[in-house]
């Protein structure tokens, strides 16, 4: 009762400080992220709208909003610890916070967790990706292919991601997934499924050794950004085919080298092969300024004579070997 209350208060304190504006873009489905600079300005980005002005917040408001996540999460924000990352007590959703020195006046964003699943159907009505594609992508679901969806940063790799475990669901009710994150993100119906998080003491990797004794049919990762990578492919190689993760890059084939540097952190010896069996789809989604796109996705064959096996199917439709 007495945390109830103590948690009771810090989320008054922390909506006194966001103030009626941050609050209502809180609450607002369209609102993608709030973004605070140095200078004091706001900033939203909408669906499809883009990124806009919202006003100002004072320079003590920003430091009590910082100071209070810092609280939920049991820890400081001062100069020694000037930045704070987690989730906002409210709503869940990611935060991001600075104070200087490392800036010249409090900054934080806030990524909305998504406040509705978007259907792979709505992707093709609203020209976000092809007829084709959504095919693709369901074909690979449906094969129990292993899929990485990779992207820039704010590009929509989570919305997408959950679209996908949406339709993995759907055709495959009977599934065990285990879902792996360091923040709540990702959105699941399923009746059989089991969300696992990192915390200070427990990292990804850990999580994934973990994971191979829950029994797990689908082996789920919200963002794979470190040496956990190689966890993550042994595991999809070894009878747990179906899998999905994201990760941060410009485009499809980048993807797998990103992957190569992420392996490395925890190897000595190239991961080539490694990938090239595990990864079978990568769909690559970007930000554009007239919305997000579906740039392309590729299949991937193997590795073979230094070279991975790709075909690509761009946005403009077209189907290419490589």
């Amino acid at each position: 009762m007495k945390a109830s209350r103590s948690h009771h208060r810090l989320v008054r304190k922390l909506q006194d400080a966001l103030g009626e504006t941050i609050c209502l873009a809180l609450e607002d489905t369209s609102v993608v992220e709030i973004m605070l600079n140095p200078d004091g300005r706001l900033f939203v980005e909408r669906l499809g709208q883009g990124i806009d002005s919202m006003g100002e917040l004072q320079p003590g408001a920003a430091e009590i909003i910082i100071g209070s996540v810092a609280h939920a999460l049991q820890t400081e924000a001062d100069e020694d610890q000037p930045i704070i990352s987690g989730e906002l007590p409210i709503g869940g959703h990611r935060f991001e916070g600075l104070l200087p020195p490392v800036v010249a006046g409090p900054s934080f964003t806030i990524r909305k967790r998504a406040s509705r699943l978007i259907p792979l159907d709505d992707y093709v009505h609203s020209s976000i990706m092809r007829a084709e594609q959504a095919t693709l992508i369901r074909n690979a679901i449906d094969a129990r292919l292993n899929i990485v969806i990779s992207g820039g940063t704010g590009s929509g790799k989570t919305t997408l991601a959950n679209a996908v475990i949406a339709e993995m669901v759907r055709t495959s009710p009977e599934h065990r997934l285990v879902i792996l994150e360091d923040t709540a993100e990702i959105q699941c119906a399923a009746e059989n499924a089991v969300q696992l998080h990192t915390a200070d003491t427990v990292d990804m990797a850990r999580l994934l050794k973990s994971t191979m004794r829950l029994r797990p049919d689908r082996i789920i990762v919200g963002e794979v950004r470190d040496g956990a990578a190689l966890t993550m492919l042994k595991a999809w190689n070894t009878g747990h085919p179906g899998g999905i993760t994201t990760i941060h890059a410009n485009n499809a084939f980048s993807a797998l080298r990103r992957l190569e540097q992420l392996t490395a952190e925890a190897s000595q010896q190239p991961m080539h092969d490694v990938i090239g069996e595990a990864v079978d789809l990568v769909v690559s989604i970007e930000r554009t300024p007239t919305g997000r796109r579906v740039r392309e996705v590729i299949h991937v064959e193997a590795w073979r004579d230094g070279n991975y096996q790709i075909e690509t199917y761009s946005e403009k439709g077209r189907l290419d070997a490589a």
